[in-house]
């Protein structure tokens, strides 16, 4: 029973790699049981797939036989914190479903690169990831359960780091953790009136009949998540929407106040100005299409934004704040949630230089910013397009090297530490498999790393 805990990432980004990657399509079919808890062929060979597309190993030997060990363990996991009434909660579970969404459209560049290269809609992404997500983190709390109070020593890190082959240590490439400070400049009220004289004109072509309403969406549409269907969305009255930032309550209020065929007043949501069309209605659900505008920042706000960042910059090196403290009473960004920090696909805050986007890499560059600083104010556009100013922290920077005790001492501690509770995992399996109902089908009766399981499983006929 060996690394569960790098097939629970594998999941979820093979979802992503099978939405964006054409494949023959074969029969599928069940090779393993846990409880009501079913393993698919196709399961193990997109985790094989995706670790080998993230430059990752599958295996120490048979790929297939040490893949199948680890659903079967996560798959138990899973089982066995449903039956301890282990609970996620919704918005817990949303907050989760779109950080992941938020890392997957700043490694494209924007919403509409993520649909167009995964070939999936925001809402379908989501839904997508919504139930390998939650079985993730019921086999996290029912794994922090387990081996809450297991610890590692410097000595079992020097330990476990000794006993590596020189040979197999991995190489890592440069790596960096960033920090950020975002502030989103206000436009002013002259180009906020601007922007909703022109929603009003496009109102009039509407009802005069002088224009379509998805024709003039996929022209003059600032949204680029609805932009190419004509501006159209599926909603419910009565659930949290999260795949489109604006649908807030004025969005819903106007919507479900309309008549079939009707076009609204321009109204304001927390991401502009919009003009609505309802196509149809039944009951809580709605079909809307939408036109939204947002008034541009001009250099008068931007330069307002660089100067409060500035002061903030000063007080941070001034020692008057923390760069924590900064985030938490001044930044307007996604990463303010996770203390400033950008994350990486498995939550950590490490990340490849091709993981950040171009004019991040350039400021990042060794001759402009060193381990520790904080830059200068500049301007960006984030991935939907919006106008902003931030400072960045560059916190660490890693040059390649292969992995020492210097350099890596964190990681490795993690890896001694996650063999550890793995032992103290496998001692608690094994009074546990016998209580669950195993099935494996015989082509993995050549697997040596299943023996344990094997004991307990009954087999079906190919």
């Amino acid at each position: 029973m060996k690394y569960l805990y790098t097939v629970i990432p594998g999941l979820l980004s093979g979802i992503f790699a099978i939405a964006q990657t054409p494949r023959k399509v074969e029969a599928d079919k069940i090779v393993g049981i846990v409880g009501d808890k079913i393993i698919l062929k196709s399961d193990i060979s997109n985790e094989i797939l995706d670790r080998r597309r993230h430059g990752e190993p599958a295996g120490d030997n048979n790929d297939e036989c040490n893949v199948m060990e680890q659903l079967l363990t996560f798959k138990a996991l899973v089982l066995q914190a449903e039956k301890d009434s282990i609970e996620i909660a919704g918005d817990e579970l949303d907050a989760a479903i779109d950080n992941r969404i938020r890392y997957f459209i700043r490694m494209h560049g924007s919403p509409q690169a993520l649909v167009d290269m995964s070939g999936r809609s925001i809402f379908q992404l989501k839904q997508d990831f919504r139930q390998p997500i939650k079985e993730r983190m019921l086999s996290d709390r029912l794994s922090m359960k387990i081996t809450g109070n297991v610890k590692i020593t410097p000595q079992e890190v020097k330990t476990y780091f000794a006993g590596k082959k020189p040979d197999n240590l991995p190489f890592y490439e440069s790596a960096v953790e960033i920090g950020e400070v975002v502030v989103y400049p206000k436009a002013g009220r002259e180009l906020e009136e601007l922007e909703m004289q022109e929603l009003t004109d496009l109102k009039k072509q509407v009802e005069s009949g002088k224009q379509q309403f998805h024709i003039l969406a996929r022209l003059y549409s600032e949204d680029k998540l609805t932009k190419e269907r004509g501006g159209e969305l599926s909603i419910n009255r009565t659930e949290k929407v999260t795949d489109y930032p604006f649908v807030d309550p004025s969005f819903m209020n106007q919507v479900f106040r309309m008549k079939e065929g009707q076009v609204s007043p321009v109204f304001k949501t927390q991401a502009g100005y919009h003009i609505v069309q309802l196509v149809s209605r039944s009951g809580d659900d709605a079909v809307v299409r939408h036109i939204m505008r947002v008034p541009k920042v001009t250099e008068k706000e931007i330069n307002e934004g660089i100067n409060k960042l500035d002061s903030v910059r000063s007080r941070i090196i001034a020692g008057t704040v923390t760069f924590g403290q900064a985030v938490a009473k001044y930044s307007e960004g996604d990463t303010k949630l996770s203390g400033g920090f950008r994350l990486n696909e498995e939550g950590n805050t490490l990340l490849q230089l091709d993981q950040l986007e171009k004019e991040l890499v350039l400021m990042l560059d060794q001759t402009k910013m060193k381990q520790g600083e904080l830059s200068k104010p500049v301007p960006f556009t984030d991935a939907s397009g919006k106008q902003g100013v931030r400072i960045v922290y560059l916190k660490t920077r890693s040059t390649p090297h292969r992995q020492n005790l210097k350099d890596d001492y964190d990681r490795i501690a993690d890896e001694a530490l996650a063999i550890k509770k793995q032992k103290v995992i496998e001692t608690w399996f094994t009074g546990k498999i016998p209580s669950y109902y195993v099935m494996i089908t015989p082509e993995y009766n050549k697997c040596s790393t299943l023996r344990t399981w094997m004991q307990y499983a009954t087999t079906e006929k190919k």
